[in-house]
């Protein structure tokens, strides 16, 4: 039996009090979408958002609504007392995905400590949180991107293969 590739699709959402208010250029979101891109998906969407619990879960049950395929978050992930993308992204996700995160973290040793970043499932979407420096945010996603196809696959109930 012979199944076809899924279809590929993402969205980016920045969150960032600085781009949001014009003082900062969104690097990492366009970083992302370029990597996306470049991997093959095909990037539907990029939003920002101020940092908050509430303009994250608000954003991400939008990006979601009536969409399959993935979300990518990138920035406010890290400690500063407005890095809340964890909390808003945790708020409205359906189930975790801590394989996903951890692999993130792993990604660099030294920095991904630092990462509070979460993953998870939001209807027949995934969620991932990325840090918003822009080598840290296209490193994170290369740690998953590979298995991504598969676990949206899944997620949307197609027919998967697994390797023997």
């Amino acid at each position: 039996m012979h199944l076809s590739a899924p279809r590929l699709r993402a969205k980016v959402l920045t969150v960032s009090d600085g781009v949001i208010a014009g003082t900062r250029q969104d690097k990492s979101g366009a970083a992302l979408a370029d990597r996306l891109r470049a991997a093959g998906w095909e990037v539907t969407d990029r939003w920002a958002v101020a940092d908050g619990d509430r303009s994250v879960a608000d954003a991400l049950k939008e990006l979601a609504w009536g969409w399959s395929g993935l979300i990518v978050t990138t920035g406010g992930t890290g400690f500063s007392p407005r890095d809340r993308t964890p909390e808003g992204t945790r708020s409205v996700l359906e189930r975790d995905a801590p394989g996903l995160a951890e692999a993130m973290r792993g990604a660099n040793p030294e920095k991904g400590r630092l990462s509070r970043g979460v993953a998870g499932t939001l209807g027949t979407c995934i969620v991932v949180n990325t840090p918003g420096s822009t080598a840290g945010a296209v490193e994170c996603l290369d740690a998953v991107l590979d298995v991504l196809p598969h676990a949206l696959a899944l997620l949307a109930e197609e027919p998967t293969e697994h390797p023997s």
